[in-house]
């Protein structure tokens, strides 16, 4: 499959410092971009609303409906996410792309039926007070949320990195125009503009695989049959998500900690703005993240692996092996690096920067602690990637349910502590799984080449 890693390393062949800045500046805008562009999106469309969209608190509503029904969305699809990705890796390495299109439909197809019934759930009975346009609107948004993670996590696994990126450039354009042009309508004609974008960004991936994959066959189910997929990874895509979320969801719906917005979502003005700005310091990281990972990791990786399937010599085995360890190791080690010089700028930056945006100092404190977990989560998917390369499902599960339970236990502990504690549920539960991470990959690592040629079934 290519991908990034072909486009950094012609980069770096040209030998230089801008070469080198080049190829970093290029991962950061392509392993941040969409989750960025789709936060300014949202963002521009509020602050063009204000003193047109009245009263204000419409635009909260706004902001805090799409906040939630993304976090739905990651939620319930990611039962699929992993499992589905790594079913259509399998039919490209059994050359049956014939398989890919119709599948794929299909994974659409049930997406778009659990998400919609789930939707009309959700609409019906959470929000007795607010009309039916509004109710249409929120379904409407929840499906096409839940299909675009779907496409995206799709053309993330065939590495297909630059056309995501444009997509979301392109959709959170279109959304914000639009929510421009019909902001006078209110909450709803906001949410007609998000729609809209959203809707042009899935036609785009649909379109873009539809054309990467053609086939004869419109759709098929294969992926639900029997060994098809690994239970595994469909539980690590689900345990994932919800750890990411599940502290967020905690200070949501806590009565000290959170208040109502609109219907049954609510919102925490102490939690939420921190954990954003938070976000933002993790932008160096993974950059070093796919420039160490695409590019070195797997050059050795399938070197290695291209050994062993085609006879190769012990000796060039062990030294592939040795390599691949030692790039896995000094990139989550690079990863920790930056992140720490990162973690360390916001330190310094932070009384500044919360001053010029007009944030209370209040927030400094929860700011580093989420600073710090921000960081540890990006070390997180370093750990996970490798894994995932070296099919260590069970692991991957294992750590994720970890981190699921460990930050619902931990971040309810926080608030009974009180707000001095608020943030270390998330970090100290990302800390602990990522330490347990790095024990459990340092010891699969020196014992690859047994588990590659002593367990294959």
């Amino acid at each position: 499959m290519a991908g990034i890693g072909f486009e950094i390393r012609k980069i770096l062949r040209r030998d230089s410092y801008m070469s080198l800045f080049s190829a970093y500046a290029y991962a950061g805008i392509i392993g941040s971009g969409p989750w960025i562009l789709s936060i300014l999106g949202v963002l521009i469309i509020g602050v063009i609303s204000l003193g047109i969209v009245l009263p204000n608190v419409l635009i909260t509503q706004f902001q805090v409906t799409i906040t939630h029904l993304i976090a739905m969305s990651l939620i319930l699809t990611g039962f699929l996410q992993l499992g589905f990705t790594r079913y259509i890796a399998d039919r490209l390495f059994e050359k049956n792309t014939d398989a890919i299109l119709p599948n794929f439909i299909g994974a659409i197809f049930i997406t778009t039926l659990v998400s919609g019934l789930i939707g009309m759930a959700l609409a019906f009975f959470a929000f007795p007070n607010q009309d039916a346009v509004y109710r249409i609107l929120l379904i409407a948004n929840f499906v096409v949320l839940c299909n675009i993670w779907i496409a995206t996590i799709f053309l993330s696994g065939m590495k297909n990195y630059k056309a995501i990126v444009v997509l979301y450039a392109v959709g959170y354009s279109i959304a914000v125009v639009a929510a421009l042009v019909l902001r006078m309508f209110g909450l709803n004609g906001l949410l007609i503009g998000i729609l809209l974008g959203h809707f042009t960004l899935f036609s785009g991936m649909m379109l873009l695989i539809i054309r990467t994959y053609p086939s004869d066959h419109f759709i098929e189910f294969d992926f639900l049959r029997k060994k098809r997929m690994f239970v595994s990874l469909i539980w690590t895509g689900f345990f994932f998500n919800l750890g990411i979320w599940i502290d967020k969801y905690i200070f949501w719906y806590t009565p000290s900690t959170g208040q109502p917005v609109i219907g049954a979502f609510h919102a925490s003005l102490i939690y939420d703005l921190p954990i954003f700005l938070a976000y933002l310091s993790i932008i160096p990281g993974m950059a070093v993240f796919l420039v160490r990972m695409e590019t070195d990791f797997v050059e050795y990786y399938q070197k290695f692996y291209d050994a062993v399937r085609d006879g190769g010599t012990l000796d060039y085995i062990e030294e592939m092996r040795d390599e691949m360890v030692e790039t896995a190791r000094q990139g989550i080690f690079e990863i920790i690096k930056i992140q720490a010089m990162a973690v360390l700028i916001v330190f310094v930056a932070a009384p500044t920067v919360l001053e010029l945006i007009g944030i209370s100092q209040y927030y400094i404190s929860l700011l580093y602690v989420d600073v710090v977990a921000a960081g540890l989560q990006v070390v997180f998917l370093g750990v996970m990637n490798v894994l995932f390369y070296l099919d260590k499902r069970v692991i991957a599960l294992v750590m994720t349910a970890l981190f699921a339970g460990l930050n619902l236990i931990f971040s309810l502990l926080s608030i009974h502590l009180g707000a001095n504690w608020y943030g270390y549920g998330f970090a100290v539960s990302l800390l602990i799984t990522v330490v347990i991470g790095l024990y459990w990959l340092d010891r699969k690592l020196s014992i690859l080449e047994y588990e590659t040629f002593m367990l294959q079934k």
